[in-house]
C-alpha cells in the first residue's frame, strides 16, 4: 500500500485542485462538483465536497469534526484534497491529525486511554501535519481501487488544555477545515459470469471486470488461461481483485509473471450479495498486447434453515416446534432426529434466521426465531446474519455475548465463533483464524473454563454481519472420545444487540447522540476524570472523598449568599433579596445536579438548573451595580424587569457567552457611574462622601468582585474547577454583600390617601424623590 495507484500515499502538492486534479487523471478536470467528462479510457471523473468546519482541540470524539462521503461503484482511483484556513488574532502553526476509515466512522484515540475489556480496536490510518504545511499546499490522499460505498473523514487538533475558556473571554484562532473528494470511475466494465469464459485482449489501458457473488458462496475459483504476451513467454499481467479499505486492506493482488500460460486465484468466504470488482494490467509495457482468457467458478453452499414453527392446539397452552429444512424444499421433509443431529447431506451450514428490532435511535436488538438459543454442532457451522446494512447502524457499539451450559461442553471440547461482516467464516474444520476473502474475523471461544464471552465492536461497518460457531473436537488417539465429541450438541445463548454507548457511559460518563447531516453517530463524555471510550479508564479519576469534597464545596459555596440576602433584607432592599435567594437555590441544585455517578441530584432537567444557574448569576450582578446607583424606585424597578429580560433573551442565544452578560452589566456600570458624577458634580465633593464607606465597603467589595472575575476567566481548568468555581461562588456572594448601599431613610410617617372597608390601603412616601441621597 505504499505506493500511489496501490494503495494509500499521503503527499503535499505545491499546486492548486485545479492541477492536483490534471495530475490524477492526466485530463482535463471535470468542470463542477457531480459532472463528469468521458475519456479515451472509458472512464469519468466526479468532485464532491462538503462545506467546511471549525475544527477544536481535541478532549472527547464530540470534539471532532466529522465528514461523510460515499464512493461511487466502480471507482479505480480516489483522492481527497484537504483544504485548512485559518481565522484570528492568536493563531499558531498547531498540528492537525485527520483519520479515514470506511464503512464506519474511525475509532480514535488520541489521549492513549483504554478500552473496555473485550472490545475490538484498531488502529485508524491517520495523517498528522502542522498547519503551515497544509496552508503553503494541498495536502492529498490516494487511494486505488476503493471499495464502494460509505467513507468516513474525522480531522482534530492537539489534546486540549483542559482549561475552562469562557466564550468571547480572550481572542481565539478559528482553524476551518474542508475536504474534497475525487473519484475516478470506469464505465466501460466487462461482466464475467460464471463457467463462462471471456476473452480479453491487454494493450495499454487495464482491463476491468466484475463478477456478482451470490449468497452462499463458499469458494470462488478465478483463472487466466491461454495468457499469451506478443513478444515474450509467460503472462506478464497483474490481477487486483476487491476494493481497498481503510486501515486495514484486505485487497488479492496476483502477479501472473510466470512462463505458465495460466494464472489463478482462489477466494475463501467471497462478500456475498455484492459485485466483485476485478482489474487486470499489462506489466509487458505500452506497446505490447496480452491476450488471455478470464474464467470464474463458484463453489456453492447448500444451507439447512431452521424454521421458526407456532402451533395452536386445543387446550390453552401454546406449543413451539422447531424444525430444520431445506430452502427449496418443504421444511417437513427435512427434520431433526430424536437424537437432534442433522441428517447427512451435502450442506455446509445451518441458518438460524434472526430478527431484527429496531427499538431507538442506533439501538436495534437481534433475536433468534426460534428463541435465545441455537444448536451448534461439530460436522458443520451454526449461521446468524445480523443485518447492519442500513447506513445508520454504523455510529454505535455491537455487543455479543454468548453463553454456554456448564454440562454441554466438556473435556477439551471447544465451542469456537466467528464474527464477520460481507460473509460467514465456514473452515473451522481447517483453521480457526476467522479470516474471509476480504476480512478478518474476531474469534471468541467457549470452553469448560469459560462459559461465557463477550465482544463489543464500536462503530461496526455498514454491512451485513455473520456470526458463526461450531464445535471443535480436539485431537484424540481414542476413538471412542473423538465419536463422542462429534455427537455432541451444544446449546448457546445469544444476546446481540446494538446500543449508541456501552452501558450508557457508566455512571461517570454521558452517552450524547451527534449528527454530521443526516448521520446520527454517539459518544461518551466523561466526568470526574475517568476517560476513555466508555469513561472506563481511571487511570486519572478523583477518588471517591475528592467527588464528595468536590460535591460539598460546590453546593455548600452557595450558603455565602445568605450573607447578601440578611443585609438585602435588613436595608429594605427586598428585590434585591428575592434575587440573590434565587441566585443561591437554583446555583445549589445545578452544582448537585453536575455530579459523576449517584452523588448526582437533580430535582429539574439538567439544561433546565443550568439555564436557571447562569440567569441568577447575571441577574444578581444586574440588581446589585443598580441598586448601587440610587435611582428613584420606580424606575430602578423598571430597569431590573428590562435588564432581567435581557439578560435572559441573551442566555437563549447563547448560553456560555460572556459578552451576553457583560454588556447589560456593563450597561448598568454607566447608569451608576453617571449618577454617582452627576452627584460629585452636584455636591461639589466625592460620592460616596464618607471615607469608611470606601474604605470598609467599596474597595473591599470591587478587589473581591476583580478578583472573582479574573478566577472564572482565566484560572478555572477541568483538575481545579471544583475549588476555583466554590471561590469564584464566595467571591461573588461576599462582594454583593459589601457594595449594597446603606438603607434609606425613611419618612418619620406614611400618610394614608384613602381607606377602603377591606383594610387595603393607599400610601404615599413622602421622601420618595427623583434622586436619593444619603
Amino acid at each position: 500500500m505504499g505506493r500511489v495507484g496501490a494503495g494509500v500515499a499521503a503527499r503535499t502538492a505545491a499546486a492548486g485542485p485545479l492541477l492536483l486534479l490534471m495530475l490524477l487523471l492526466a485530463r482535463p478536470p471535470p468542470a463542477a462538483a457531480g459532472d463528469s467528462k468521458k475519456s479515451g479510457a472509458g472512464l469519468v471523473s466526479e468532485h464532491f465536497s462538503q462545506a467546511p468546519q471549525k475544527l477544536s482541540f481535541y478532549s472527547w470524539y464530540g470534539s471532532t469534526r466529522l465528514f461523510h462521503f460515499r464512493v461511487p461503484p466502480d471507482t479505480v482511483l480516489l483522492r481527497w484534497l484537504l483544504h485548512v484556513s485559518q481565522g484570528g488574532p492568536s493563531c499558531t502553526d498547531v498540528e492537525i491529525t485527520v483519520h479515514f476509515r470506511y464503512g464506519a466512522p474511525p475509532v480514535i484515540n488520541p489521549l492513549g486511554t483504554s478500552f473496555p475489556d473485550n472490545t475490538l480496536r484498531q488502529a485508524s490510518f491517520y495523517i498528522r501535519t502542522l498547519l503551515s504545511t497544509m496552508i503553503l499546499g494541498n495536502t492529498s490522499v490516494n487511494i486505488s481501487h476503493p471499495a464502494p460505498g460509505d467513507w468516513f473523514v474525522v480531522a482534530h487538533l492537539p489534546p486540549s488544555s483542559q482549561k475552562i475558556e469562557v466564550k468571547g473571554s480572550v481572542p481565539t484562532c478559528a482553524y476551518t477545515f474542508q475536504p474534497d473528494m475525487l473519484a475516478m470511475r470506469v464505465v466501460e466494465v466487462s461482466i464475467l459470469e460464471p463457467d463462462v469464459p471471456l476473452p480479453q485482449t491487454l494493450l495499454s489501458h487495464p482491463s476491468y471486470l466484475k463478477i456478482f457473488v451470490p449468497e452462499y458462496t463458499q469458494e470462488l475459483h478465478l483463472e487466466l488461461r491461454g495468457c499469451v504476451s506478443s513478444v515474450s513467454p509467460g503472462c506478464p499481467v497483474r490481477l487486483t481483485v476487491g476494493g481497498s479499505t481503510l486501515p486495514r486492506n484486505f485487497q488479492k493482488v496476483l502477479s501472473c509473471t510466470g512462463l505458465t500460460p495460466s494464472c489463478h486465484l482462489l477466494l475463501s468466504s467471497p462478500p456475498w450479495g455484492r459485485w466483485l470488482q476485478m482489474t487486470i494490467e499489462n506489466l509487458a509495457g505500452p506497446h505490447v498486447s496480452v491476450v488471455f482468457t478470464a474464467e470464474a467458478a463458484f463453489t456453492v453452499c447448500r444451507p439447512w434453515s431452521v424454521t421458526f414453527h407456532h402451533h395452536m392446539k386445543n387446550n390453552p397452552n401454546q406449543s413451539y416446534d422447531t424444525s430444520v429444512g431445506r430452502l427449496s424444499q418443504n421444511p417437513t421433509q427435512w427434520g431433526l432426529g430424536r437424537s437432534g443431529r442433522v441428517v447427512s447431506g451435502p450442506f455446509c451450514l445451518l441458518n438460524y434466521p434472526v430478527m431484527r428490532e429496531d427499538t431507538d435511535v442506533v439501538s436495534v436488538h437481534f433475536q433468534p426465531l426460534n428463541g435465545a438459543f441455537i444448536l451448534v454442532y461439530s460436522h458443520m457451522p451454526s449461521v446468524m446474519q445480523l443485518r447492519l446494512d442500513t447506513g445508520m447502524d454504523s455510529g454505535g457499539s455491537l455487543i455479543i455475548i454468548l453463553r454456554v451450559n456448564q454440562t454441554e461442553v466438556t473435556n477439551d471440547t471447544l465451542v469456537a465463533a466467528c464474527v464477520n461482516a460481507a460473509s460467514p467464516f465456514l473452515s473451522f474444520n481447517t483453521s480457526l483464524n476467522c479470516t474471509t476473502a476480504f476480512f478478518q474475523g474476531h474469534p471468541m471461544f467457549l470452553s469448560s473454563s469459560s462459559h461465557t464471552a463477550n465482544l463489543i465492536i464500536p462503530y461496526p461497518e455498514t454491512d451485513n454481519w455473520y456470526l458463526s460457531l461450531q464445535l471443535v473436537c480436539p485431537e484424540s488417539s481414542e476413538p471412542l472420545l473423538y465419536r463422542d465429541c462429534e455427537q455432541a450438541i451444544a446449546r448457546v445463548e445469544t444476546i446481540l444487540y446494538l446500543v449508541p454507548c456501552l452501558n450508557d457511559c457508566g455512571p461517570y460518563g454521558q452517552c450524547l447522540l451527534l449528527r454530521r447531516y443526516g448521520y446520527l453517530y454517539a459518544g461518551c463524555s466523561c466526568k470526574a476524570g475517568w476517560r476513555g471510550w466508555s469513561c472506563t479508564d481511571n487511570s486519572t479519576a478523583q477518588t471517591v472523598a475528592q467527588q464528595k469534597a468536590a460535591a460539598l464545596l460546590l453546593t455548600l459555596s452557595n450558603l455565602m449568599f445568605l450573607a447578601p440576602i440578611a443585609v438585602s433584607v435588613h436595608r429594605s432592599f427586598l428585590v434585591e433579596a428575592s434575587v440573590y435567594f434565587y441566585t443561591m437555590f437554583f446555583s445549589t441544585f445545578y452544582h448537585a445536579c453536575d455530579q459523576p455517578g449517584d452523588a448526582a441530584l437533580c430535582i429539574l432537567s439538567y439544561d433546565t438548573l443550568q439555564y436557571c444557574d447562569f440567569l441568577g448569576s447575571g441577574a444578581a450582578t444586574w440588581v446589585t451595580i443598580l441598586c448601587m446607583a440610587r435611582l428613584k424606585t420606580i424606575l430602578k424597578q423598571v430597569l431590573f424587569v428590562l435588564g432581567i429580560l435581557v439578560i435572559a433573551m441573551s442566555l437563549q442565544m447563547d448560553r456560555r457567552g460572556i459578552w451576553n452578560l457583560m454588556g447589560p452589566c456593563l450597561f448598568a456600570f454607566v447608569i451608576m457611574a453617571s449618577m454617582w458624577m452627576y452627584r460629585c458634580g452636584h455636591r461639589r465633593q466625592c460620592y460616596p462622601t464618607t471615607w469608611h464607606r470606601w474604605v470598609f465597603y467599596l474597595l473591599p467589595g470591587i478587589s473581591m468582585a476583580s478578583v472573582g472575575i479574573t478566577i472564572y476567566t482565566s484560572m478555572m481548568t477541568s483538575e481545579n474547577y471544583y475549588y476555583t468555581h466554590s471561590i469564584w461562588h464566595t467571591l461573588l456572594a461576599g462582594s454583593a454583600a459589601l457594595l449594597l448601599p446603606p438603607r434609606e431613610e425613611q419618612a418619620e410617617s406614611w400618610t394614608c390617601l384613602q381607606k377602603f372597608p377591606c383594610h387595603y390601603q393607599i400610601c404615599r412616601n413622602d421622601r420618595d424623590e427623583l434622586y436619593t441621597v444619603t
